[in-house]
């Protein structure tokens, strides 16, 4: 178990936000340095800290090199971590080295090591794990604080990681950038409505697998292979206790000196089931209206182009019957002129016989 059971839970009850950006920037970094690889890519965290909440706003890379057959040899440039957190530190103060981040997708041999290597920066550093080639649906980051581990038996103490939620999170002007660069990056050809159908399947198969992890975890605990967390149980029924009783019991009255016996009352789930399909069928009636409205449109649309057509097609022919006219026209005028020239030339030739014949 850990050593103090206060700083594992101040820890595990920290807040970790990070920014769109820092993903962003992972996602680069690992496409340009080890993309089709099976390395991983190592930076720099910057953000606040402010020891119940630990904000990520901005991270750089860092040159980092290890064996893929000993994992204990590694190799990690921090002349250039101290470099480019000055450089940093001069843009904004309020922006502190608060950890660093890998690949992964999961945890390492030696990442403990590199973990004590920040130690020089930051007196807890954060470890932020991005999986850039995600599998599963859900948030792409798993964060880690070291700890130190006491043994049972007494021996000696080891570190070890404990995991604390993080969530994905930005500021509103960033918000607006992510926006209009996922609005270029984005498929025209994919409609509103498939889009969010896409975005509401990813987010139910996202919940089936939590709800799977959580059933694992009591399957596990009934089984006696780990151990009981009533704080984990509390937050489980916290969750619980969100959802509707759609089954509250109810007495009926006594019937011919019968007990009374608690029935299952159904006032409730018929009034929920009621007002969802009265939300449903407005929904329904509204893709209807759109529907009919994209077929009006189609048709006009259709009536438009097919005016356009014959609009074109009898200028094309009022065209053609003018040149031609015209063609007809200068036509005559060139016979008009051929005959007056060959009637001049018949009275030259008739002068000149007549003065030959004087």
């Amino acid at each position: 178990m850990p050593a103090t059971t206060a700083d594992t839970l101040s820890l595990v009850q920290r807040t970790v936000t990070v920014a769109p950006l820092v993903l962003l920037s992972v996602a680069d970094h690992y496409g340009r340095s080890a993309k089709g690889t099976r390395k991983r890519v190592v930076g720099v965290l910057l953000g606040e800290n402010s020891g119940q909440n630990v904000r990520v706003s901005n991270s750089f890379a860092v040159p980092f090199e290890e064996d893929e057959k000993d994992p204990s040899v590694w190799f990690l440039d921090h002349n250039f971590v101290e470099s480019m957190r000055d450089m940093f530190k001069k843009i904004n103060a309020r922006e502190k080295l608060v950890g660093w981040y890998h690949s992964g997708p999961k945890l390492r041999a030696s990442d403990l090591e590199i973990n004590e290597l920040f130690k020089r920066y930051t007196p807890n550093p954060l470890l932020v794990i991005v999986d850039v080639q995600p599998k599963e649906v859900g948030v792409p980051t798993d964060a880690y604080f070291a700890v130190d581990e006491i043994k049972d038996d007494g021996t000696t103490t080891s570190k070890t990681f404990v995991h604390t939620p993080s969530i994905i999170e930005a500021e509103e002007a960033e918000e607006i950038g992510v926006e209009h660069l996922l609005r270029d990056i984005r498929d025209v050809a994919v409609g509103t409505l498939s889009t969010r159908i896409t975005s509401q399947l990813q987010s139910l198969q996202g919940l089936h697998l939590r709800l799977r992890d959580i059933g694992q975890y009591l399957q596990k605990v009934l089984d006696h292979e780990l151990p009981v967390n009533h704080a984990i149980l509390g937050n489980l029924q916290d969750v619980f206790n969100l959802l509707p009783n759609l089954s509250t019991p109810a007495v009926t009255p006594r019937i011919s000196g019968a007990s009374e016996q608690p029935t299952e009352n159904s006032e409730l789930a018929r009034a929920m089931s009621i007002k969802t399909n009265d939300q449903l069928m407005a929904i329904y009636l509204s893709s209807l209206i759109r529907a009919i409205t994209a077929f009006h449109d189609l048709i006009e649309n259709k009536i438009q182009n097919r005016q356009q057509q014959e609009e074109n097609e009898l200028k094309r022919e009022q065209e053609a019957n003018a040149a031609k006219a015209e063609k007809e026209t200068t036509k005559k005028a060139n016979g008009t002129v051929n005959g007056e020239q060959k009637e001049e030339q018949d009275k030259e030739k008739a002068k000149k016989k007549g003065q030959r014949g004087d």
